[in-house]
């Protein structure tokens, strides 16, 4: 599984509306508003590298509003939850 943070400059007065349409787009699993430099933060997560052109490119990029995305493609994933079942492997509670 690969998995890409995109972020996404919208125009000011679209970001409700551009975030729901983003969060529906097959390959998004979220999509958040936010404050500082970024308007949306989409997480994308596809089987295979090219599909990232499909969901970013092909999808993201042309939904109205959008202005610009930077993505970012993660390499490890490190997260409470990830750790916590980790460790619970083959514990009998």
């Amino acid at each position: 599984m690969i998995t890409a943070i995109v972020h996404i400059d919208v125009e000011a007065d679209r970001i409700p509306e551009v975030a729901a349409q983003v969060a529906e787009l097959p390959g998004v699993t979220e999509a958040y508003s936010t404050t500082g430099d970024v308007d949306i933060i989409a997480v994308v997560r596809v089987a295979q590298h090219d599909m990232l052109a499909d969901v970013i490119a092909d999808r993201v990029s042309k939904v109205s509003g959008v202005v610009r995305t930077r993505t970012y493609i993660a390499f490890q994933a490190y997260s409470q939850h990830d750790l916590e079942a980790a460790f619970a492997l083959g514990l009998d509670d």
